[in-house]
């Protein structure tokens, strides 16, 4: 893969750290990957890896975020509550890191995603 300039270094960390607004609008943090990858495939290899990271993590996420809704709805998902503060800081470290590796152009896959998309 040849050096990414800093127009693709950009777009590979906006891919990333974009997802943020998931917190205050929901959904947008899987739909912001999405079109940057549907957009970019074709125009840089590194973007659509960032890209698809970062959706493949949020999609992750969201599953994760109906496993324990479901859950909840029993009550066995109550036993998890204390945790969600960590799992948020969790998956918050885990943009910010890959947003600054994108940004170096270096590249980043999340330890903890499922590959749904590729």
């Amino acid at each position: 893969m040849k050096t990414p300039d800093s127009d693709e270094k950009n777009w590979a960390m906006f891919s990333h750290i974009l997802t943020l607004f998931g917190c205050f609008i929901p959904g947008i943090n899987v739909v912001i990957p999405l079109l940057i990858w549907y957009q970019k495939k074709e125009k840089s290899p590194f973007i659509a890896l960032h890209a698809k990271e970062s959706l493949n993590f949020q999609i992750t996420v969201l599953l994760v975020i109906a496993a324990w809704g479901l859950l909840s709805a029993v009550l066995i998902g109550l036993i998890f509550l204390p945790l969600i503060p960590f799992a948020v800081v969790f998956a918050l470290v885990f943009v910010i890191r890959a947003s600054i590796k994108a940004s170096r152009g270096d590249e980043y896959r999340y330890p903890v995603c499922l590959r749904l998309v590729n």
